[in-house]
């Protein structure tokens, strides 16, 4: 956890297979801890085709099948099937915004929103861009993407900088 949290989370990230890997991961994470899924990532790599979107979207109901007899992710289908569904759903979002990160970091106006919480306790698990952010993500037909989740896939993604004033991530932001 301190490794993700010291080189990754928090950074900016607009890839789109970036962004994907972790709209599937924050949403695998619903009802467990980030630590649980961070420990399956590597797997969820591998069984995931590293990711990529289009591979994803062709998923077939033996994949599924396959994925849930596979004790190195979580087995869960209706998480598995939001996976194949989102893939399918971000191809989408690309034909009409050119890319999937021109979509996500619009919800931040392309840059990143600043925070700097004195401590966790007052780290939000929801913000008004998050809420819009989700609601617009359910419009057009994605799974796993309530609120809370979507709040945290922002932080994880750097559209939103929670590092606490102490941290030394925050410090360098400056």
């Amino acid at each position: 956890m301190i490794a993700y949290h010291d080189r990754e989370w928090g950074r900016a990230v607009r890839d789109d297979r970036t962004l994907f890997e972790f709209l599937i991961l924050e949403g695998a994470q619903a009802g467990l801890s980030w630590e649980t899924v961070l420990n399956k990532r590597e797997r969820y790599r591998e069984v995931f085709k590293n990711f990529e979107i289009v591979r994803v979207a062709k998923f077939t109901s033996a994949d599924v099948e396959r994925l849930l007899q596979d004790a190195g992710i979580i087995r869960n289908r209706a998480k598995i099937l939001a996976a194949i569904g989102n893939a399918k759903t971000v191809l989408e979002v690309q034909r009409e915004f050119g890319s999937f990160a021109k979509y996500v970091w619009a919800f931040v106006d392309g840059k990143p929103i600043v925070r700097r919480p004195r401590g966790m306790g007052d780290v939000p698990a929801t913000s008004p861009a998050g809420d819009a952010f989700s609601k617009d993500l359910k419009a057009r037909g994605f799974k796993f993407v309530g609120p809370t989740i979507m709040y945290a896939f922002m932080q994880a993604v750097g559209m939103v900088d929670d590092h606490i004033a102490t941290c030394f991530r925050a410090k360098k932001a400056k």
